[in-house]
């Protein structure tokens, strides 16, 4: 018999929910701020190593095999090899949640590179484009739909992400996983994957609409019906 049976209280307590609205709303601006925080950095890192390995393409095997590796590290054996130097810190929670970022960023960022006709790329050269403007204007702003499509994985990865991060103490609505498991009581831990699930789902809904906001051309069956 559960502590919640025990209690008398409901498989799912919606008067403990209405009790702690204060705490939940904590632990998801922390789940939030903490997601932010690993796919900007994550984007920080990936977009130069991505323009470097693009334009010097012998450098892009070893830097999607290093990327590689970091990605196939299981996150709690991560997250041990790195407490003995950064402790139970938001810093030991990010270098895991960025490190996992990595190899979806490059590949996307490459590959929405890569995918740009040649002949686009010849008719900008043709009308007096420089690299840099080649770059910037043309190249880059063909690339956001793919690049979009890897920032999207990348933030729904790192939310189911921190969840586990809750292990060390810096996990946002993982806490409420954990403490169901720890008190042996259901409604905590429902609450914590729900809350984990539509955190995913919604920001996920919103970087697709933001996409679409930035590049209407990309879409132009949906622009063609909002108007």
């Amino acid at each position: 018999m559960t502590l919640a049976q025990a209690e008398g209280r409901p498989f799912f307590d919606w008067a403990w929910v209405g009790d702690h609205l204060a705490d939940i709303g904590t632990r998801v601006g922390q789940h939030l701020q903490l997601t932010f925080i690993a796919v900007l950095v994550g984007l920080l890192i990936s977009f130069p190593l991505s323009i470097f390995a693009y334009r010097h393409r012998r450098f892009l095997p070893p830097i999607t095999i290093a990327t590689g590796i970091l990605y196939t590290i299981p996150s709690l054996a991560l997250f041990a090899l790195l407490i003995p130097f950064t402790k139970l810190s938001v810093l030991t929670a990010e270098i895991g949640l960025v490190s996992y970022t990595l190899l979806i960023l490059i590949r996307n960022i490459v590959a929405g590179l890569e995918g740009i006709p040649s002949d686009v790329k010849e008719a900008a050269v043709g009308m007096g484009y420089s690299p840099r403007e080649l770059f910037w204007r043309v190249e880059l702003p063909l690339a956001i739909p793919v690049i979009a499509a890897g920032v999207r994985v990348a933030t729904v990865t790192t939310i189911g992400l921190v969840t586990v991060a809750a292990l060390i103490g810096k996990g946002g609505v993982g806490y409420f996983i954990l403490l169901g498991f720890d008190r042996s009581f259901p409604t905590a831990s429902m609450l914590g994957a729900l809350l984990s699930l539509i955190l995913a789902v919604s920001i996920d809904g919103l970087l697709v609409v933001g996409e679409r906001l930035v590049t209407p051309w990309a879409h132009p069956h949906s622009a063609r019906s909002a108007g």
